[in-house]
Order: C-alpha cells, then sequence, then structure tokens
C-alpha cells in the first residue's frame, strides 16, 4: 500500500481527496499546513503539494523537504501561467495541476509517477495489468479500478481456466468466509465485466467462475 502525503489548506477540497485516495487503497496523511512536513515527509512514497498555503508559498521549502528524501511531488496550484509551471518543476517537482481538475487524472498522474521502471506486465487479450503500480489498460486506454475490483482482477488473470468458488474468493480477496446472501463477488465481476468487455469471466451457477483461457 502506498502512502501518500497530502499538503492541501482548502478544507473542502483536503477532505475529498483523502477520501477519494483511500477509496483506491491508499494510505493518505492530510496537512493543512507546512509547520508537520518534516515528520511525515520520510514516510510518505509521494506528495501532493498545493503550492499556496495559508503560511506561504510550498515551493519556497520544496527543495528543503527534498533533500531529507527524494520523493516524487505532484504540485496542485490556481496559478495557470507557464511560468509558474516551470518554476514548480525547477523547484523539484515530478509534476503540476492546475486547479480545478479532475480527481481521475489527478490519480492517473499519482499511478504514473508510483510506476516503476521496467515493471513486469501481464496480458490478456487487449487487457494489460501491471501489478506493481496496479494500472489496467484497455486497448491501450487506462481503466480506473478500486483496490477490491483490482485484486479479484488480477488473481483470475494469474489463474486462467480455473474454477473459484465464491466463498474461495471472498476469503482470498475480501479475508472472511461468505454468507448465504452475500453478493459481494457477484457485484465485483459485474463491475469488471462492465469496464473491461474483453475479460471473458465464465458464470459455474452455484459454484463462482471461471476467467476463459484463451
Amino acid at each position: 500500500m502506498s502512502h501518500l502525503l497530502l499538503i492541501e489548506d482548502d478544507t473542502l477540497l483536503g477532505e475529498g481527496l483523502r477520501q477519494f485516495f483511500e477509496s483506491y487503497g491508499f494510505q493518505c496523511t492530510w496537512l493543512v499546513d507546512s509547520h508537520k512536513v518534516e515528520k511525515h515527509w520520510y514516510h510518505a512514497d509521494l506528495v501532493i503539494l498545493d503550492r499556496q498555503l495559508t503560511d506561504g508559498d510550498s515551493l519556497i521549502q520544496l527543495p528543503h523537504w527534498l533533500s531529507l528524501k527524494a520523493l516524487p511531488v505532484i504540485v496542485l496550484t490556481a496559478k495557470i501561467e507557464v511560468e509558474q509551471r516551470v518554476e514548480g518543476l525547477m523547484a523539484g517537482a515530478k509534476d503540476y495541476v492546475v486547479k480545478p481538475f479532475s480527481h481521475q487524472e489527478l490519480l492517473a498522474r499519482i499511478y504514473a509517477q508510483l510506476r516503476p521502471l521496467g515493471e513486469s506486465q501481464l496480458l490478456y487479450g487487449p487487457i494489460k495489468v501491471e501489478p506493481g503500480s496496479r494500472n489496467v489498460y484497455w486497448q491501450n486506454e487506462s481503466v480506473m479500478l478500486k483496490p477490491k475490483e483490482f485484486d479479484l482482477l488480477l488473481l483470475l488473470i494469474q489463474n486462467p481456466g480455473r474454477v473459484f468458488h465464491r466463498e474461495e474468493l471472498l476469503n482470498k480477496i475480501w479475508g472472511y468466509q461468505a454468507f448465504p446472501t452475500t453478493r459481494t463477488v457477484d457485484n465485483h465481476v459485474l463491475r469488471l465485466r462492465q469496464k473491461l468487455p474483453d475479460l471473458a469471466i465464465e458464470t459455474h451457477r452455484g459454484v463462482g467462475y471461471r476467467l476463459v483461457m484463451l
């Protein structure tokens, strides 16, 4: 699980982003100013940094923070001028996102920064899965999956042709045994079929699911 350090003084935006990141399986520490940044910097894997905090321009302190530990930093700002973006990149940021922005676009940029070089890939027809960064592509287009959707997809793609009982999937992915009326697995399979049309998941009535071998 990657640890994000979010530094954003807009409480509505900050709380919304924190909840959004956690819904995708990230651990997220949210700060509203720069006072405790050093304490949390060492534990982060990536930083999302609002440029203009209530206690000043964060780019002034960014080189010092990066000297403590080199981290990918994505700067958030309302400033759209090219010169402002250049300043952010020159200060050590890896990316620059202008407000207002799409949460999904920011998520894609985070995944891109966390993606390790030379990462192994799993292919299933036009579907590509990158286990390390948890990226999924269909026909070369990025597909956003929630954490349990990704875990279920990865398990199926790693075991094509095998029939999984619903109870086994619940235990492996969610960590608990099934109740007779649970629809958790069924709902996640439905969403995978909707998001990845070429994913051939067979239903074995009364038993579970199997990914058809290509």
